[in-house]
């Protein structure tokens, strides 16, 4: 059984499937563009339990993505958590490495960075990428047009897997309103079936849920419709290490969990990039050693 599959049959069964729904206020996190040759940006916070907290709304106060927030803290019961118990917030992270412009949507860590290297500023956003067999593709395309109160329809290919695990037919189109998937606003990729979309359901943001097209928070979607032009370059990218050697002296590096095209997780591939970053000291592997094995997905300097 997969994970959202266990999450979802988590929720139901301890009845807070409801507060899935529950809004909060939440805004664009922008950053400033490091200096070059510099790759971190923000800090990691932590955040105090109080009681009647999960993580979906953790997530959801400090815009992060679900499976983020699970990965930093694996130890933790994401819908139970002990009250008074400290959550790490993964709001530390390294620039992908690419060029800073246009949107970068990096499939790996969940997240989609919106560069305006001409405002020396990146949002950042957490966002749902396709599930294992629906993966969403590794491209370079740029965003075509933009609907707002979008219709549904569904593709030839999500008809027949309806039918085949349902044995009746789906539904043809679903008009603008709180059941549609696309939530209020979607952005095509190209001349592809691809979109950039909000959602009904903000349970599935920050985990791959969706049919290959990138789910944001309606919040989120409404801000990238307002503000990215048409004609914005779009690259979708597979990077689940990322390193910077800062400032000359500190050796940083975040690792996620690759992307695994089954339900079996997939081990994490160490490059030659890899090993040329982290050199011979024996302290650093063993350092690394059960980050490579479990990827919480947070920046580690190395030798601290």
């Amino acid at each position: 059984m997969n994970i959202i599959k266990i999450l979802l049959s988590s929720f139901a069964n301890i009845g807070l499937l409801i507060i899935l729904f529950v809004s909060y206020s939440m805004q664009a996190t922008e950053y400033k563009l490091p200096i070059q040759n510099v790759r971190l940006i923000g800090e990691q916070k932590t955040h105090k339990v109080a009681k009647g907290d999960y993580f979906q709304g953790i997530a959801e106060q400090y815009n992060v993505g679900f499976l983020a927030l699970m990965a930093a803290n694996p130890n933790i019961d994401p819908f139970l958590p002990e009250p008074e118990s400290n959550i790490i917030i993964p709001s530390a992270m390294l620039l992908p490495f690419i060029a800073h412009e246009g949107i970068v949507i990096n499939l790996p860590e969940l997240r989609l960075y919106y560069f305006l290297p001409e405002e020396n500023k990146v949002h950042v956003f957490p966002v749902g990428i396709g599930r294992e067999g629906l993966a969403t593709p590794k491209v370079t395309s740029y965003i075509s047009s933009k609907r707002e109160n979008p219709t549904w329809r569904p593709t030839k290919e999500m008809r027949q897997r309806y039918f085949a695990e349902h044995g009746e037919e789906m539904v043809q189109e679903v008009p603008a309103g709180p059941n549609n998937p696309f939530g209020k606003y979607a952005l095509r990729l190209g001349q592809s079936e691809y979109l950039i979309h909000g959602t009904n359901q903000r349970f599935g943001i920050g985990m791959r849920a969706s049919s290959g097209c990138i789910r944001m928070f309606d919040e989120d979607i409404k801000w990238l419709f307002d503000n990215v032009p048409l004609k914005t370059k779009v690259r979708i990218i597979d990077q689940p290490i990322k390193m910077s050697y800062e400032n000359e002296k500190r050796l940083l590096i975040e690792i996620h969990a690759p992307l695994s095209t089954s339900e079996e997780p997939q081990q994490t591939i160490i490059t030659q990039a890899v090993k040329n970053f982290v050199g011979e000291n024996e302290h650093y592997w063993q350092q690394l050693a059960p980050i490579i094995e479990r990827p919480q997905g947070l920046v580690v300097e190395l030798g601290l």
